[in-house]
């Protein structure tokens, strides 16, 4: 008889957070990594306070269970203070990510020699896809005490440098570079002069991309372009202090002929191949956005429907939820593929 309250306390316990795993949980597959944590992080809290609960049920004397009590508490702050570097560390990095919002799954981010985009933001680690398609956890700790470069979704400025002899005048690379910025779909296009060095001027075009997704092969486009623009004009693009060792011709520029491909050939585009996890995991979230905010609006729709159209509304919101939920295994499925 003196255990019974143990045993209900024990069975309470085990059924209420049985319970409420399936309702924060299990029962949404579909949720992200984002959306789990901080049901992850109310798990936790259930879990510590059923274990109070426990002890408050066994049957020993008041001093024998405020000394249990203390122990536990004792217990826990030792994982604090001992896991502090490590596991408690990177939650409270990733609390602290999370506050800020300084960037989200798909930004492009730099963190020190690391360049990629935003695959998956755990609860311990960011996952960053590189221009190689290898994927890197970064530690949340590595992340808060970091500086990291985030490319805005709204457009980044592309630029690339290059050097000119001084027998060119800079005001005509000043009308020339702009040109070949803007045939590879930048805008707000402008030159600044960088270095005026012993034999060469360096000059650095720069330009607006508005659709960040092409990052890289807008830089390789860039390049290409002032390539062509600058041979087109009869500027060679070598140091003044260029050696070559055969016999030339007074006057020769070293400028490549035009090549004519003979065959047009499907150039891949390099984003979508370097970075298809991060560009999933970003539609994904997008899609489960507009999926709640869906759901939402059929709701409240629903309050205020006659009965003639609730049933109907009823229909969609479960066809709805069917596809968010075949939304999140498909999420599931690609971070286990990867």
């Amino acid at each position: 008889m003196i255990l019974i309250p143990l045993v209900v306390a024990v069975v309470l316990v085990s059924l209420t957070l049985w319970l409420a795993n399936w309702l924060l949980l299990s029962r949404h597959p579909e949720l992200g990594n984002e959306r789990r944590f901080s049901r992850q992080i109310g798990m936790l809290a259930l879990t510590v306070a059923g274990l109070i609960a426990i002890i408050l049920t066994l049957p020993v004397d008041a001093s024998t269970r405020n000394q249990i009590i203390g122990l536990v508490g004792l217990l826990l702050s030792g994982v604090v203070a001992f896991s502090s570097t490590n596991i408690v560390a990177n939650l409270m990095a990733g609390l602290m990510l999370r506050m800020t919002r300084s960037f989200r799954t798909g930004d492009y981010i730099r963190i020190e020699e690391q360049f990629g985009r935003v695959a998956e933001r755990g609860l311990f680690d960011t996952e960053i896809q590189t221009e190689t398609r290898e994927l890197i956890s970064v530690p949340n700790t590595y992340l808060i005490s970091r500086p990291h470069t985030v490319v805005r979704a709204s457009g980044t400025i592309v630029s690339t440098s290059l050097s000119l002899g001084y027998d060119v005048h800079h005001s005509r690379i000043e009308e020339l570079l702009p040109k070949a910025a803007e045939q590879c779909g930048l805008s707000d296009c402008f030159v600044h002069i960088l270095e005026l060095g012993d034999f060469s001027i360096t000059y650095r075009v720069s330009g607006l991309l508005t659709d960040v997704k092409k990052l890289l092969t807008t830089r390789s486009n860039l390049r290409r372009s002032v390539l062509d623009v600058l041979h087109e004009a009869n500027i060679e693009i070598v140091s003044p202090a260029f050696m070559n060792q055969r016999p030339i011709i007074d006057g020769t520029k070293f400028i490549p002929a035009r090549y004519r491909k003979s065959v047009a050939t499907p150039v891949p585009i390099a984003e979508e191949i370097a970075f298809d996890k991060a560009e999933q995991a970003e539609q994904l979230e997008t899609q489960r956005h507009e999926l709640e905010k869906e759901i939402s609006d059929l709701e409240a729709r629903l309050k205020e429907a006659v009965d003639d159209d609730k049933q109907a509304l009823s229909d969609e919101i479960e066809q709805v939820r069917q596809e968010l939920s075949q939304l999140g295994a498909q999420a599931k499925n690609n971070s286990q593929e990867a």
